[in-house]
């Protein structure tokens, strides 16, 4: 009963994490890694084994990944990138056929998470306000502009006058131009939802960035708010969602302004914050999978819980790194 974290890179606490809760109901289960140069990640570095893998563009990804399954008797794949997310959601029905759980969302799901454009059509679904989108041709400033299918906060730009706008940033068809909602007078929040196999939302656990280094959260505190109350009422009939769900929102507690920025179906870079709050998707995940446990709506995590992250050090002794 072993599990999988693809494109592992930092994530050292959520390997551990899954380390601690695997153990705990398997002593002999093991948690692996891949990524596509693990002498040099720090999470395939803790992991109870890791494996080099092409980049996911690669057509042999998925094929690779079967004979991983296969040859170490894995039952769980847990994605943490975006790119990976479609190719693993493409070929669900491949894994299930080796009893090997990919722990994505629907395709359809998954689909309109990677295209902005499209997340803005779930939000006017579910009823979510989002900021408005303007036309190349006639911009409005200030704005916010962003890549359609992008991650990690790469490509973002904030234009201020029309001086800061060049013919390269108007040419680009792949770019939103966005209305500005000002961080200074709303707070950001990621929020991390647990979905089980069902598809019926378990446990929110909105979380403040209160800093944030190369889009993932450095600083942050949980919070427990209206933003709770208000993303059951939202998003609790969404049935294709499974496992963690990040969601992005701008939040006003003083005038409860809501605007929705994005949805990313895999755990998030801020996940163990949540997990150290007591939200433990990592075992629920085994019980739910791995057991066939049924989940429980949860609510009893700690708020106002702090994180603080350091850069540490994960030392490898006679390296073949070359």
């Amino acid at each position: 009963m072993n599990i999988l974290i693809t494109s592992a890179g930092r994530r050292v606490s959520l390997v551990r994490a899954f380390q601690k809760e695997l153990k705990q109901y398997f002593p002999d289960g093991k948690v692996y890694t891949t990524d596509v140069n693990p002498t040099l990640s720090s999470a395939c570095q803790v992991a109870d084994g890791s494996f080099k893998v092409n980049k996911v563009t690669d057509d042999r990804y998925i094929d690779y990944l079967i004979r991983l399954c296969i040859d170490n008797r894995i039952k769980i794949i847990i994605p943490t990138i975006d790119t990976e997310l479609i190719p693993l959601v493409c070929n669900k029905g491949r894994f299930a056929d080796i009893g090997v759980h990919c722990l994505v969302a629907d395709e359809k799901l998954v689909g309109a998470c990677r295209n902005k454009r499209l997340t803005h059509k779930l939000f006017k679904k579910y009823h979510v306000p989002f900021a408005k989108e303007f036309s190349h041709d006639s911009p409005q400033f200030p704005m916010f502009i962003k890549p359609i299918d992008g991650s990690s906060s790469k490509g973002l730009y904030f234009i201020e006058d029309e001086s800061q706008l060049t013919l390269d940033l108007i040419e680009n068809k792949k770019l939103m131009f966005l209305e500005y909602i000002n961080p200074k007078k709303h707070k950001e929040y990621t929020l991390d939802l647990y979905y089980d196999r069902h598809g019926d939302l378990k446990c929110v656990v909105p979380r403040e960035r209160i800093e944030v280094r190369s889009g993932e959260i450095t600083k942050g505190i949980t919070s427990k708010n209206k933003l709770v109350d208000y993303v059951k009422n939202h998003f609790s009939q969404e049935k294709g969602f499974h496992g963690c769900i990040t969601l992005q929102l701008f939040y006003n507690a003083k005038t409860n302004f809501v605007c929705g920025i994005e949805i990313n179906p895999r755990f998030g870079g801020g996940y163990p914050l949540s997990y150290h709050a007591g939200a433990n998707y990592p075992k629920w995940i085994i019980e739910e999978y791995l057991l066939g446990k049924s989940i429980e709506e949860f609510d009893d995590w700690e708020d106002g819980l702090v994180m603080l992250r350091y850069d540490d050090e994960i030392l490898v002794h006679g390296s073949t790194y070359k």
